[in-house]
């Protein structure tokens, strides 16, 4: 029974830190919109390729290709940044509503993408113990 468990380790490959790891970066986005009001609160993202680069082993570094890009080098452990606003507000507030809006819809839909791939993948598993 123990090979079983080998064989099934890795079946998702990537893709689950990577779900795991959108997750988390929803919940920040929603807590940016959710203070957008909030005097004084500062945004924060999620560096997604920083934090998938350090669970990788053997990738190339990568480097910032704009001036407005985050800086990874900057990021936290756990890839927590500050983001830069375009606009500050004049109560100290870093949310910049439509830009956190903006960036929520296209994580969401990276989320889907890797969920349906995921989903996609138990498909294949299981046809594979099926015999098909």
């Amino acid at each position: 029974m123990e090979g079983t468990v080998t064989i099934f380790e890795n079946v998702f490959g990537i893709h689950e830190s990577a779900l795991k790891l959108r997750e988390r970066r929803l919940n920040v986005l929603s807590e940016n919109i959710a203070n957008a009001d909030t005097p004084n609160y500062k945004a924060r993202d999620i560096d997604f390729k920083s934090v998938m680069r350090s669970t990788q082993a053997g990738m190339k570094d990568m480097t910032m290709t704009h001036g407005s890009h985050i800086d990874a080098a900057k990021a936290g452990k756990d890839g927590l940044v500050y983001r830069n606003p375009l606009n500050p507000s004049a109560d100290g507030n870093t949310v910049e509503l439509s830009v956190q809006q903006a960036e929520f819809g296209k994580e969401s839909t990276r989320y889907t993408a890797t969920m349906q791939f995921i989903e996609n993948r138990i498909g294949g598993v299981r046809r594979a113990l099926r015999g098909e």
